[in-house]
């Protein structure tokens, strides 16, 4: 089995559900409310790790009490974090409000993920060279991003970068990404183009002409869209009740990372991912909803298509 580094961010999540998302100036009685861990980066490291890869996490955590609660989890959740940061500032933090819809909004305070600087990554790039496939998402400084993908192109790693929260990317850098995961408005971002515009298959062509070499288009509801230069698939969603989409693609990104690394074929890997994504939404929180690959081997088995009449 490869070995997966995921670099990136960590944060407590404080998610409260409400009937609808309050206008501005507006107070609103919640639902419920839940503390649980979070982060992009993390949600991916936990993902990949609870469906069955060999991973380990390099984060940036801050010495207060999230810090260290978030420390305490990882080792219980038997996840790897031993090359991570440990500075003196707040740890990151997210406040998330869920709708009723299952519909999320978030406000991030990044804290100490803005402090997972390129300077440190150059003191651990012996992960990198130790590793087979590096996972990167968006919620660390771009600088960072840049730099790991450099190390890794250089040393023949596989680089999987989902570019969430969406940003425009340096020409350069996308050709250094192996695989490339993008929902559509990440994918409208980095492209320049509109999909109501030109169609999901022109923007996932518009991002492969631009140099990455396998695109992986998440399209919510409907599946995801995968093609690179010699192969293309369309993997259609599982049907399912939605509770919360947070870390939905966090779950899709972790799920396709195992998977890979097991050595699946591109269609399984896809499959098995859609699959996990579509247990996460059906919980609260991040990181609690995340399945085991025993709970998505079995829904793979058992799930029935709905008959739509």
């Amino acid at each position: 089995m490869e070995k997966i580094l995921v670099i990136g961010s960590s944060n407590t999540d404080l998610i409260a559900t409400v009937k609808v998302f309050p206008a501005a100036g507006e107070t609103i009685t919640g639902k419920s409310f839940l503390q649980a861990m979070g982060g992009k980066g993390a949600n991916q490291a936990v993902a990949a790790h609870k469906l069955g890869g060999k991973v380990k996490f390099i984060t940036c955590l801050g010495k207060d009490a999230n810090g260290q609660n978030t420390l305490n989890y990882y080792k219980e959740e038997g996840l790897d974090v031993s090359s991570s940061l440990i500075a003196d500032v707040p740890s990151g933090t997210a406040i998330i409000l869920v709708d009723e819809k299952g519909e999320n909004c978030i406000v991030i305070t990044p804290g100490a993920n803005n402090m997972l600087s390129s300077e440190y990554i150059l003191q651990v790039e012996e992960e990198i060279s130790a590793s087979d496939l590096v996972v990167l998402q968006m919620e660390i400084p771009y600088e960072t991003v840049k730099t790991v993908c450099e190390l890794a192109h250089r040393m023949k790693k596989r680089v999987m970068l989902n570019v969430a929260p969406a940003r425009q990317l340096d020409a350069d850098l996308i050709k250094k990404i192996d695989i490339l995961v993008v929902n559509e408005t990440e994918a409208e971002t980095i492209s320049g183009e509109k999909i109501e515009a030109i169609g999901i298959e022109a923007i996932v062509d518009a991002l492969l002409a631009m140099g990455a070499d396998t695109v992986v288009l998440t399209l919510g509801k409907k599946g995801c869209l995968f093609k690179n230069n010699e192969i293309a698939h369309f993997i259609p969603a599982f049907s399912v009740k939605t509770l919360d989409s947070t870390a939905a693609g966090d779950t899709f990104c972790g799920a396709l990372a195992a998977e890979i690394s097991r050595g699946r074929d591109w269609e399984e890997a896809l499959k098995f991912a859609t699959a996990a994504s579509a247990i996460c939404v059906t919980r609260m929180g991040a990181q609690p909803s995340i399945p085991t690959e025993k709970e998505v081997r079995e829904f793979l088995i058992s799930y029935i298509e709905p008959v739509i009449n």
